[in-house]
């Protein structure tokens, strides 16, 4: 995994949000789509001329029925996701808020539930989750960087997590070789 090579190519840009509650956070069982049957945060790709803020916003109204500020929406990762034989890096940029309004509703994507932030779901889950949401759960900005064999994501060949304020800051590394 080159970094440098990495930064040159081609990005899909989404947007992944995590509405928090005390103790509590909001998850969606996704519906259709990419993804179908795992339980996420909201979030999508921006529209044309949309910020990735605003993006996010956007996306969790239409998936929860969740209205939030974009002034508290908390940036806190990056994750990259590369899979074989797709010309582009997907880039996630993952954000917390626990300040809210609105009532909780299904959306023909997402079907949301609250669960207590220790017992939340440990199967159905992407396999890359495990990794990085401690670090969530502590506070730690990170960016992370994974690569799959294909869309599945059932199998990490290579990933990397760092420190987002200090990315010599190794949080997790398997098969890389140039960091």
């Amino acid at each position: 995994m080159d970094m440098e090579e990495l930064q040159k190519r081609r990005r899909k840009l989404f947007t992944l949000a995590f509405i928090l509650d005390g103790h509590n956070i909001l998850l969606g069982l996704k519906k259709r789509g990419f993804g179908t049957g795992i339980w996420n945060g909201f979030g999508g790709k921006p529209l044309e001329n949309e910020t990735i803020v605003e993006a996010a916003v956007r996306e969790i109204e239409e998936e929860c029925g969740l209205k939030v500020e974009p002034k508290d929406l908390v940036h806190f990762a990056v994750n990259h996701f590369e899979f074989k034989d797709c010309p582009e890096i997907h880039e996630v940029h993952i954000f917390k808020c626990s300040r809210f309004q609105g009532d909780l509703k299904e959306s023909d994507e997402m079907f949301p539930v609250w669960f207590n932030l220790t017992q939340r779901p440990r199967s159905h889950v992407w396999i890359d989750d495990e990794l990085w949401y401690p670090l969530f759960l502590e506070g730690v900005r990170f960016r992370g960087y994974f690569v799959f064999e294909d869309f599945s994501k059932s199998c990490i060949e290579k990933c990397l997590i760092v420190d987002l304020d200090c990315p010599t800051r190794i949080f997790y590394s398997k098969n890389v070789e140039n960091v």
